[in-house]
């Protein structure tokens, strides 16, 4: 079996967040089980993409509008990350330094897109399945279906996963001649909300829709940023799968980022001199149960709160909090603010980085996640890995995941995504570090769960069986 897997984000080619360490991590795994699987992502000017090296196997040109774009194909030759590589190269549209927020982004995909369907029909070997990623790839199963250009491909089945339907890709109709010609009687399967909107046509015309996980999907009927109805009416064709996590990248024993590696047998020594280092490098004492954050500082990660929980939680409990994670400029400048009122007891890094990230997974005593909105979250499975007991609230793929230790489980779970929530289980999470004997059963137990991609991935192959004659 041929998958194509089409995604702005594949770690790690181009990262900003959960999306990359999926199509990085599935695919890799799919090859294991004898599929051949490939990826095909945006070529960026960026770190990857200057250290690796590609060859060009395919040239031509788009049309978007009135426009002429060339584009070239480039398949990464190395480093080997596991699966085909294939980098869509469009000067001063795609080779950009950054994943988004550029004003073109609207463009942006739709070249990409289209350069992906130009490739793609030349093949001599057609993919038997084209799994879509988010709405920058959504119009692919409508174009595949309905495009003059692409006729060739409607028989390939086409899915599409959703990873966060909060953002759905929205444009206006004066956009419409961006694409090529198509049955303008179909032009309502590209509508919504009387406008273009690239995910619920992808929802509408996708063979499969997923989610990232089980109750993400069910939530997603009451609460889709708009798409509510339109996921009830498609509701037989969806499924939710919970994601997995790359445990040969996470593994705490060969983890090359971190100071000490471990495992459950000297879990404790280990976890210890992550530990040390966090609190030597970030002026934080390690004799105090440490709690970190790491994400977007946006509201969606439950990120507005945190100040207002630092502040409550260090009169309260005697404790440390580590952040890390760059957002909204707004929760960036108060979490700074709170550095030099809390000078020893709390610090916080702006921006990400990779390093640090995995070495607070294996030195945080508790991981926050607050979180509104967490399709999958993949945070509490790394923590999990780990040693590092999360602290999340009841949604999505976090009640998927983590078992309250009042229902004899491992981790420490709340229902709102409010400051007097998040603050309660923190001295809750307080209690339970008091009882080190506890503590650190939990933790050698929640080093044992599985969360890797092996079950997610058999679950995609049912999928894509169903759907090929």
């Amino acid at each position: 079996m041929n998958i194509f897997h089409i995604s702005f984000e594949c770690y790690p080619i181009a990262k900003v967040g959960g999306l990359a360490d999926v199509v990085g991590a599935l695919p890799k795994y799919q090859n294991k089980m004898e599929l051949a699987t490939s990826v095909i992502t945006p070529f960026y000017d960026n770190q990857f993409v200057k250290d690796s090296k590609q060859k060009t196997i395919y040239k031509s040109t788009i049309q978007l509008g009135e426009i002429t774009y060339p584009y070239s194909i480039e398949k990464v030759q190395s480093p080997d990350i596991g699966f085909n590589a294939y980098l869509v190269y469009i000067k001063d549209i795609l080779d950009r330094p950054n994943v988004y927020n550029y004003e073109d982004d609207a463009e942006r995909c739709i070249t990409f897109q289209l350069a992906v369907l130009d490739w793609i029909i030349t093949l001599e070997k057609m993919p038997d399945i084209v799994h879509c990623h988010d709405h920058h790839t959504a119009l692919i199963p409508f174009l595949m279906t309905h495009a003059n250009p692409y006729t060739n491909l409607r028989e390939i089945p086409t899915i599409l996963t959703i990873h966060n339907a909060q953002y759905q890709g929205q444009l206006s109709y004066d956009k419409l001649h961006y694409l090529p010609a198509f049955n303008r009687e179909k032009i309502g399967l590209l509508d919504w909300d009387n406008c273009i909107n690239p995910l619920a046509s992808g929802i509408k015309c996708a063979w499969r829709v997923t989610t990232v996980s089980p109750s993400y999907m069910e939530e997603l009927q009451e609460n889709a940023n708009g798409l509510e109805g339109l996921l009830r009416h498609e509701r037989k064709k969806c499924i939710g799968i919970l994601n997995g996590i790359d445990t040969h990248t996470w593994d705490p024993e060969t983890d090359p980022m971190l100071i000490s590696n471990f495992q459950r047998t000297n879990v404790v020594s280990g976890r210890k001199e992550n530990k040390k280092w966090i609190c030597n490098h970030f002026d934080l004492d390690i004799d105090k149960p440490l709690f970190g954050f790491i994400g977007r500082l946006v509201g969606e990660k439950g990120a507005d709160l945190l100040p207002d929980i630092i502040k409550e939680s260090l009169h309260t409990t005697d404790i440390n909090i580590m952040i890390l994670g760059s957002g909204n400029s707004e929760t960036e400048e108060q979490l700074q603010v709170l550095q030099e009122k809390f000078a020893g007891r709390y610090n916080t890094y702006i921006g990400y980085d990779e390093k640090l990230s995995h070495i607070i997974y294996a030195g945080v005593d508790f991981l926050l996640m607050p979180s509104r909105v967490e399709p999958c979250g993949l945070n509490q499975m790394y923590a999990l890995r780990y040693g590092a007991i999360p602290i999340v609230r009841r949604i999505g793929g976090l009640k998927d995941t983590v078992i309250d230790i009042g229902e004899e489980g491992f981790g420490i779970c709340h229902d709102n995504a409010s400051v007097q929530d998040v603050c309660y289980a923190i001295e809750r999470a307080v209690v339970l570090y008091k009882d080190q004997e506890k503590y650190k059963e939990i933790q050698k137990q929640i080093m044992k769960i599985d969360h890797s991609w092996d079950r997610s991935a058999h679950q995609y192959i049912a999928i894509y069986e169903s759907l090929i004659p």
